[in-house]
């Protein structure tokens, strides 16, 4: 494969190959973003991990220093419904402060944003698990739209359609650049993915082994470790659906789901301070901890560097391997 792919992605995003390295809660700092940046794709600081203007200001500046002039954006996870307290019209006028190129938003419907991100000059990505949610973006405005499958870590929505079926009905419904998610760890998958007809790929828990990501190394040697069978639903009651890591915390949250607890009840389990914790201890057991299948694919602590690279390497035996089932 070239250095460089063109897609509408790449175009879009000014990028060498059609990844995202979508915002992960507390993980997605600067020194990670950057890192996707200088490996030619786009990373986002997660905004949701910081509880304060300043701080997001200051990461924001910093990604700026550390990605060499390369692209990078912020993703804004607002809740499925607005609530008291919620910063998120802040957040985004920050963005625009700053003169961040490239905002990936998910959970809610965001409209009423647009307009001033437009005004800005900002690019807009959508992250919706299915398709009807991604036709809905299209409508309203935004540039490009991310639809993740069941297998993706984090929240897959509630019908739990994979991966491969989101990519071809989006593909055929869509008229503006598409990237599915959701199991995507190899650079195969991304071929597969461009055939299908998308864009490109948006990559999450793949990434999570990367030198950059600041967790402990005995949650990374877990998810070495861990095959595809090794997450498991919580919260499907709540209609909120995550994927996590299988551990003690997530058979006592599906226990207490089956008794019909309420969020009161579950918090203490699920709480993102909680999986903040483990991240620092490397305690993987005690904590929902998002994880997709792609996990099985992740085999080694490196540079994210490494892993794009690698990407890259399996892209072109991939396309090799296709060459060659062609008849003469």
């Amino acid at each position: 494969m070239p250095a460089r792919i063109r897609t509408r992605v790449t175009e879009l995003f000014g990028i060498e190959l059609p990844i995202l390295a979508g915002g992960l809660q507390w993980l997605a700092t600067p020194d990670y973003v950057a890192a996707a940046a200088r490996a030619g794709i786009c990373g986002f600081i997660t905004a949701a991990s910081y509880a304060e203007d300043a701080p997001l200001r200051d990461a924001i500046r910093r990604c700026r220093d550390l990605a060499e002039g390369k692209p990078f954006g912020v993703n804004v996870s607002m809740l499925p419904k607005l609530v008291q307290g919620e910063r998120t019209q802040a957040v985004f006028d920050l963005i625009v402060e700053e003169g961040v190129r490239f905002v990936e938003t998910s959970g809610r419907n965001p409209e009423a944003f647009l307009p001033a991100l437009k005004a800005a000059g900002i690019t807009v990505v959508h992250k919706v698990p299915a398709v009807k949610y991604a036709l809905k973006a299209e409508a309203i405005g935004v540039d490009a739209v991310a639809v993740v499958g069941a297998e993706c870590g984090g929240h897959p929505g509630m019908e739990m359609v994979g991966t491969m079926v989101q990519a071809n009905v989006a593909a055929t419904k869509l008229s503006i650049p598409l990237l599915v998610g959701g199991g995507i760890g190899t650079g195969a998958q991304l071929v597969a993915a461009l055939a299908l007809g998308a864009d490109g790929v948006v990559v999450g828990t793949r990434f999570l082994v990367a030198e950059e990501i600041w967790a402990h190394n005995d949650y990374k040697r877990r998810l070495i470790a861990a095959d595809e069978t090794e997450t498991t639903l919580i919260l499907q009651s709540l209609r909120n659906t995550a994927r996590v890591l299988r551990n003690t915390t997530a058979e006592t949250v599906q226990a207490l789901e089956r008794d019909g607890a309420d969020i009161e009840t579950l918090m203490p389990y699920i709480a993102g301070a909680i999986g903040h914790r483990a991240y620092e201890t490397g305690d993987w057991t005690r904590a929902a901890l998002a994880v997709g299948q792609a996990v099985a694919f992740a085999d080694r602590i490196e540079p994210l560097a490494a892993i794009i690279a690698r990407f890259r390497a399996e892209a072109e035996v991939a396309l090799a391997r296709l060459s060659s089932l062609h008849a003469p």
